[in-house]
């Protein structure tokens, strides 16, 4: 019996199943190459399908102007009849969906890995314009002695994408969801970053950190409430790690990691040092994390940041390219105010956290407490003249005046 057939590729197994279509494992006859294909049955009366029809093409485009090694390669799209198709890259993995599923945690050091890796080819596609807007487990694949691949850029928002993801439609999954995702605003680059850190403080923790019996129960949760730090639930969880997490799930914008490639260099860096001894000192509790083993309100003001924010970001804006020169943001999270935890996150990262602190190669920053910080900074400069220099030149005075009467009595003598 002859193999089914989409365009030039032949279909050997079906790989998996969803609601609007099915991935096969298919050959490619003219390269003779074993890919996957991603199918979607534009007959079905569903509504909505040529909106589904569309966003199925810009899946296409904005994978297959992407070539990295941690993104799904995308080789090509096409039309059967009714049977609208994509062939990409055929990945031995499984999904991290199933890696975590009931309630499993990771190693820390698979889970860094893991993390750092969907960071980097976030970075690349962030870089090119593309912003995911769906990262959860089912969309990584975890490939054995391989890299880690994002896969699905079905809801994807490229510049000049038209109306297919209007600002106030509800598109991800909502256990993954940004706050400003959740309060209707458009998702930019930083939502990425925020649903990746949930899916590290799943693998860690092994739950997310924002759970409830309903949908507005999970979304009330994820714009007011504080998870606990992942090392209050795994205490195999690093201290870095914890600022780490907390600096992915700042609920203000600009206190979030402004750049994949930034958040991809702590988790390197703390994959590291994962091996080094821990201090001995105990560190404060990072901002934007619970104070124990329970999730909390945030304050009121972070939570009046989170509904007043917005994106600043316009679609005439999203058709001008980004300067390439233009350095992404860098430095610690507002969330980090205090002299104390902001030295002690700048000396786990390697970085420079006062001026003056030493940025020569093979040079170290020792920890230093609040009361050292603010020690080692100079006093400010001297204005006019104060009390105590009034009353010194007072005395003076005084004192000169008496030496003086007493002086021309002797000489009346």
């Amino acid at each position: 019996m002859e193999a089914p057939q989409l365009g030039r590729y032949v279909i050997q197994s079906e790989l998996g199943r969803g609601a609007m279509g099915v991935v096969y494992k298919a050959t490619d006859s003219v390269l003779q190459r074993t890919v996957a294909v991603k199918t979607v049955n534009m007959a079905l009366e569903s509504t909505g399908i040529g909106n589904y029809e569309a966003r199925f093409y810009q899946e296409a485009r904005a994978a297959g102007s992407l070539n990295h090694a941690n993104i799904v390669t995308v080789y090509d799209v096409g039309k059967a009849g009714d049977i609208a198709y994509m062939a990409m890259e055929f990945i031995e993995g499984v999904e991290l969906r199933t890696m975590i599923g009931e309630g499993r945690s990771l190693p820390v050091a698979q889970a860094i890995s893991i993390g750092a890796q969907v960071a980097e080819g976030l970075g690349y596609a962030h870089q090119h314009g593309v912003v995911h807007r769906d990262i959860k487990p089912a969309n990584i694949m975890v490939v054995a002695n391989g890299p880690v691949k994002i896969t699905d850029f079905g809801i994807a928002r490229m510049r000049a994408s038209g109306e297919l993801t209007q600002t106030g439609m509800m598109l991800g999954s909502p256990k993954y969801m940004s706050p400003e995702q959740v309060i209707g605003k458009r998702a930019d680059y930083r939502s990425d970053i925020f649903s990746l850190g949930i899916i590290l403080y799943e693998m860690l923790c092994g739950n997310v950190p924002f759970n409830g019996e309903n949908v507005t129960a999970l979304m009330y949760q994820i714009v007011n409430f504080a998870p606990p730090a992942p090392s209050a639930v795994n205490h195999a969880v690093p201290e870095l790690l914890d600022y780490i997490v907390a600096k992915m799930l700042a609920k203000p914008l600009e206190e979030r990691y402004q750049s994949a490639q930034e958040l991809a260099q702590d988790l390197r860096e703390c994959e590291r040092q994962l091996a080094a001894p821990a201090g001995s000192t105990v560190p404060p509790r990072p901002t934007g994390l619970a104070s124990g083993p329970q999730p909390e309100l945030v304050d009121t003001r972070a939570h009046d940041v989170v509904m007043a924010q917005t994106l600043n970001r316009t679609r005439d804006k999203d058709k001008t390219p980004e300067d390439p020169t233009t350095p992404p943001a860098r430095g610690l999270s507002h969330s980090f105010d205090s002299l104390e935890a902001t030295q002690r996150l700048a000396v786990l990262t390697g970085a420079a956290a006062l001026p003056g602190a030493s940025t020569l190669p093979g040079s170290t920053v020792e920890p230093q407490t609040a009361t050292q910080a603010i020690g080692s900074l100079p006093p400010p400069p001297r204005i006019g003249w104060r009390r105590r220099d009034w009353l010194l030149v007072g005395a003076a005075a005084v004192l000169g005046l008496i030496v003086a009467r007493a002086v021309m009595k002797r000489d009346d003598r």
